[in-house]
């Protein structure tokens, strides 16, 4: 039996190992020539086959004689390529005439609307004067955005129309963390409220709950909202029952059927809201670390769905995770703007002999450019955190935050006094 990933960046990476254990061997798919700057390059050693996509045609050829029982997107970049070749090759998929609406976020939040949920108010356009006109009924703050990027990049928070023109005019003049381009920005209604995550796996519509995960942010003064930290609650304590209820309608507004998905939802004085979803694994995603705090993880839940789909029925369809520990995931930021000489590894064993620190990943290394924080990915160290109480994260986290900046050494600059 084979199975087809498409661009296993990031945590995409955790889902080799996990079919390989339920005997699947695994062909990699790069949906690009190069390998994406902004993203680790994913160790391609494991694979049975390593594919570079060039047409539509010819990557399903030389898929055919693995015969794959199913195709995945490893990362964002590969939703829409999975969902490609899933389809030229008869393999069971997510709804086909949804696919778009799977990966752009206009029209995700005009799939969830025409659903009859609560969503937020929104406007396209490539001109940044018809963006900054646009007003919501109940006006400032907006939200502008890419329409098809992740992780944070070129999000703002915005309570003018020059703010809007301004942050409209920077989405249209880059190029998404993927490297696509940005031909239209999307402006929406601020969602007031607390952000969280609610992240499933599907088989054939039936559905188990992987975790629902509290964000905190911390919103920067140049309107970036970048992320903090992210905290599990336990499936009974409000409000995860109402999100996960309303993640399961809008999976259904999307054709969503199979696979992994990551959800990121606002409750706001209305009901919940979607901001996003995602046809992959949650970005924050550790297996052992899950499986320690939530008693399973997403990975090893996504390749059972595939190689076992009756084991996922019987076992996991129509349930959720059992809280099993106090748990967060910190994802650090910096005013930091250099390049790295070293790690000090002192500061970093400090860091990880932390009494509740379960994973300490560092995201840099020496020779690295680090710039001040923007996003998810301009973030310096990934840090997975477990107790018994609330008060030892706590404690750990603030000695955490004083700790941060000295892990990494910078270069000196040449001529500098």
């Amino acid at each position: 039996m084979f199975v087809v990933l498409v661009d296993a960046y990031t945590s995409g990476k955790y889902l080799l190992p996990e079919f390989t254990a339920l005997g699947a061997g695994v062909v990699h798919v790069q949906s690009t020539a190069e390998f994406m700057a902004s993203m680790p390059a994913p160790d391609l050693s494991g694979y049975a086959a390593r594919i570079v996509h060039r047409d539509l045609a010819g990557t399903a050829a030389s898929l055919r004689p693995y015969a794959p029982v199913r195709v995945l997107a490893g990362q964002e970049p590969g939703v829409l390529l999975a969902d490609a070749l899933a389809r030229e090759l008869g393999l069971p998929m997510n709804d086909p005439d949804r696919s778009e609406a799977r990966r752009d976020k206009y029209l995700m939040i005009d799939a969830v609307r025409s659903a009859g949920l609560h969503c937020a108010d929104q406007f396209t356009s490539g001109d940044p004067a018809e963006l900054a006109a646009w007003r919501p009924p109940g006006g400032y703050p907006v939200v502008v955005k890419p329409r098809r990027s992740a992780a944070g990049d070129s999000v703002f928070i915005c309570d003018t129309a020059d703010q809007v023109r301004a942050a409209a005019a920077a989405v249209l003049g880059s190029a998404t963390i993927y490297g696509e381009a940005n031909p239209q920005a999307l402006v929406q209604s601020y969602l007031r409220g607390t952000e969280y995550v609610v992240d499933m796996v599907s088989h054939d519509g039936h559905r188990y709950v992987c975790g629902v995960w509290e964000y905190r942010k911390r919103l920067l003064p140049s309107g970036r909202n970048i992320y903090d930290r992210e905290r599990l609650l336990a499936p009974d304590e409000a409000p995860a029952a109402e999100l996960m209820a309303y993640v399961d309608r809008a999976l259904d507004a999307l054709g969503i059927r199979f696979g992994p998905t990551h959800a990121e939802v606002i409750l706001t004085p209305d009901g919940p809201a979607l901001v996003e979803v995602g046809c992959r694994l949650a970005g924050n995603m550790h297996p052992g670390f899950h499986d320690h705090c939530a008693g399973g993880n997403q990975a090893t839940l996504a390749a059972l769905e595939v190689v076992r789909p009756r084991d996922f029925l019987d076992r996991y369809a129509g349930r959720h995770y059992d809280k099993r520990a106090e748990a967060i995931c910190c994802t650090t930021s910096t005013t930091l703007d250099g390049v790295v000489a070293e790690v000090d590894e002192a500061v970093a064993a400090e860091i990880a002999a932390l009494e509740s620190v379960h994973r300490f990943d560092l995201k840099l290394g020496p020779g690295s450019r680090i710039r001040p924080t923007v996003d998810l990915y301009s973030s310096t160290m990934r840090i997975f955190m477990s107790a018994a109480e609330m008060a030892v994260i706590d404690r750990d986290y603030r000695r955490i935050e004083q700790l941060k900046d000295r892990v990494y050494r910078l270069r000196e600059e040449v001529g500098a006094r």
